[in-house]
């Protein structure tokens, strides 16, 4: 079974079901006008528009018969998730989202859902995460900065949440957020060209560091981007740490623990992907539906130097072992 285990998805049922809900969130904007939807949290800019290829299912089914995509883990969208709420207001946000991701996908046995969590507040992340996977959620999607557009996923608040997903074995899918932070990506579309990568980077980083992959082994993390430059530069996380002795988690340790996906686009950086984590600890993934995504995803998985064998774990195998 080929499984694409990167990939977002808004049910257009959300938003129908939103316009009759927005007074139990107060903090949360509807913006529609023709077959365009925006959100705004919190008093904030508006989001980009949901693509209607994120809400369109016929469309996204016959896309993966024409890649002979047999199943695609789905998580929400990053714009979505709404981590600059306040903590009661955001926990009710998730457990909407989750309602709809979950109902979205009925009868769908070719998409598996992903829950979204509170992750501004690490308690109120914690007991969504237990109930998600308790109503039949197979992981989670969370994003890098937990409270939007700051925030780091070392904090100490949010080790309630790390808790809960190492003892309840979950599997946890990271993806960037949108802006990253640094006004030098507003030019050239260098905000998901890079910064997406830069983000993840930073972030993973810190998490290295901090001993974050050591201290909760029971979770499966999951790096989406192939890692951003994290396989690159983890010679540089190395030495970092060998000239601050006992001040920092050794990086390679922790880094052993990661997954990541294929959302590579060159056969050379698959390949060495591989051989600094492992062809078992690698996935297929394709991003869609977002035009910056792999829109021929196994085409990098064939191009690359790997045997059957390897092959097979990156297509479907080691996915299914996660996301059973």
């Amino acid at each position: 079974m080929i499984i694409d285990t990167h990939a977002h998805y808004t049910p257009q049922s959300l938003l129908g079901a939103l316009k009759n809900k927005l007074s139990q969130f107060p903090n949360v904007e509807l913006l529609h006008r023709d077959d365009s939807y925006q959100l705004v949290f919190a008093g904030l800019a508006p989001t980009r528009p949901l693509s209607p290829k994120l809400r369109d299912t016929e469309q996204r089914l016959a896309w993966m018969d024409q890649q002979a995509i047999d199943a695609q883990i789905v998580g929400g969208w990053l714009d979505s998730f709404g981590y600059e709420l306040p903590g009661e207001e955001g926990e009710a946000w998730s457990r909407f989202l989750n309602e709809f991701q979950m109902h979205g996908t009925d009868g769908l046995d070719r998409l598996t859902p992903l829950a979204s969590v509170p992750l501004q507040d690490g308690k109120r992340a914690a007991k969504v995460l237990e109930e998600a996977l308790g109503a039949g959620f197979k992981g989670v999607m969370i994003g890098t900065q937990s409270r939007g557009s700051e925030g780091n996923l070392d904090d100490p608040g949010l080790e309630p949440f790390w808790e809960a997903a190492d003892s309840l074995g979950a599997t946890v899918y990271l993806h960037p957020m949108f802006g990253c932070g640094d006004p030098r990506l507003l030019d050239y579309d260098m905000i998901n060209a890079v910064g997406r990568g830069s983000d993840t980077t930073t972030a993973v980083s810190r998490m290295l560091f901090a001993g974050h992959f050591l201290k909760y082994p029971g979770m499966n993390f999951i790096l989406s981007h192939g890692g951003g430059a994290i396989p690159y530069m983890l010679g540089r996380l190395a030495r970092n740490h060998a000239i601050h002795p006992g001040k920092y988690a050794d990086p390679v340790a922790g880094f052993k623990k990661l997954y990541f996906d294929s959302v590579l686009f060159a056969p050379n950086a698959l390949d060495y992907l591989c051989s600094c984590c492992g062809h078992d600890k690698v996935m297929l993934g394709s991003d869609y539906p977002f035009p910056i995504g792999d829109a021929e995803p196994l085409k990098v998985v064939e191009a690359a130097n790997l045997n059957q064998s390897q092959k097979n774990m990156i297509l479907g195998e080691t996915a299914a072992r996660l996301f059973s």
